[in-house]
């Protein structure tokens, strides 16, 4: 290559890198970008589109999560087990089983990582919010519907 050109591509190129890099926070895919399938966060939890895919392993892990930092007495690897076998009920193929909970344990890991650090989480909202959303996946029912009190 002329080295003359060299340098401008090497220029324009470290530019649409850090464009994308900019850009990629505001995605809301980035953890498919990244490799990661789930929620990062708390929020990126709270707010999973019902629509998405990953919704439902994301609410439940996401619930799982809140009751335990929260001190709900429940076994959260059954409750795991018990959703993951929902899925296979409904008729998943093994690669999207283990998608699905792979969703989950990173989703669950990132939430419990997000609010471990904030003593005033378990506030009465969000307890009551997490009873009734516990509640339902523990009687077998995991649509991705819960609650979004703060």
């Amino acid at each position: 290559m002329n080295p003359s050109l060299r340098s401008p591509l090497a220029a324009a190129l470290t530019t649409l890198a850090l464009a994308v890099v900019a850009l990629l926070p505001a995605c809301s895919t980035v953890e498919r970008v990244t490799g990661k399938e789930g929620a990062s966060t708390e929020k990126a939890a709270r707010y999973v589109s019902p629509d998405d895919p990953l919704a439902r392993p994301i609410q439940v892990a996401w619930t799982s999560a809140r009751a335990a930092h929260c001190g709900f007495m429940f076994d959260p690897e059954k409750l795991k087990a018990n959703y993951l076998a929902d899925e296979r009920r409904r008729g998943l193929d093994p690669n999207q089983l283990d998608k699905m909970a792979k969703a989950y344990d990173y989703t669950r890991e990132s939430v419990m990582e997000t609010i471990s650090a904030d003593p005033a989480y378990c506030n009465k909202a969000r307890i009551d919010a997490i009873r009734v959303d516990l509640n339902r996946y523990l009687a077998g029912d995991y649509a991705p519907t819960a609650k979004l009190a703060r």
